[in-house]
């Protein structure tokens, strides 16, 4: 597949078939993410790929509590419907037939080594380079889903319970839990959201 088609067909799938995703294609999915530009090419991650359906439905569950306990202004003004939406946008991971779920320890530089400041307050100022690292490892999964015929969802949502996840997951540290991408067949066909036009995101500094 040419990448230019799987740029512009993917989108978010969060409805999936019933239909397992081979362990060859998952593989395939973690190497080509671990193909993405890391800073200086730490290559800081590891991925978690879960399948098995009792652990789905375990980390879903800690993912609702923790909406449950979710510190809101005003519950009264947030009705059945709208709560239910978000936690079902924040829990349909657990029909997915896998999920990939990717750790990352700090990326110590040589700055930090040398300087009095935190490894938190370093990459703040340099606009958060672990968190960039970890979008291009998400983007190659993505795009790899699309070209090996699969759907995939990018999900932050269920961060609200990392610590709860983390156990669940038997995360070790330096590693923490930082996203997951929900991966299988499509089913029926997703939505296509409206994007920007290039004369609105683009400008020339000649």
């Amino acid at each position: 597949m040419e990448l230019i088609h799987a740029i512009e067909n993917r989108v978010s799938v969060r409805s999936f078939t019933a239909e397992p995703v081979s362990r060859k294609d998952l593989e395939e999915l973690v190497r080509r993410a671990g193909l993405a530009p890391s800073i200086n090419n730490s290559q800081p991650w590891k991925f978690v790929v879960i399948t098995k359906r009792d652990l789905l439905k375990e980390m879903a569950a800690a993912v609702s509590r923790a909406l449950g306990e979710f510190p809101v202004k005003d519950k009264e003004d947030l009705n059945h419907a709208f709560l239910s939406r978000i936690e079902w946008y924040s829990t349909f991971f657990e029909d997915a037939p896998a999920v990939i779920a990717l750790l990352m320890k700090p990326y110590i530089s040589a700055l930090e080594k040398g300087a009095d400041l935190t490894h938190e307050e370093i990459d703040n100022m340099r606009n958060r380079p672990d968190m960039q690292t970890a979008g291009a490892a998400i983007q190659n999964i993505l795009l790899s889903a699309v070209d090996l015929g699969l759907g995939a969802c990018w999900m932050s949502a269920p961060m609200i319970a990392r610590p709860a996840l983390e156990s669940l997951l038997q995360v070790e540290d330096p590693y923490k839990l930082i996203t997951f991408v929900a991966v299988g067949k499509t089913f029926g066909a997703p939505a296509r959201k409206s994007k920007k036009t290039l004369g609105e995101i683009i400008r020339f500094i000649d």
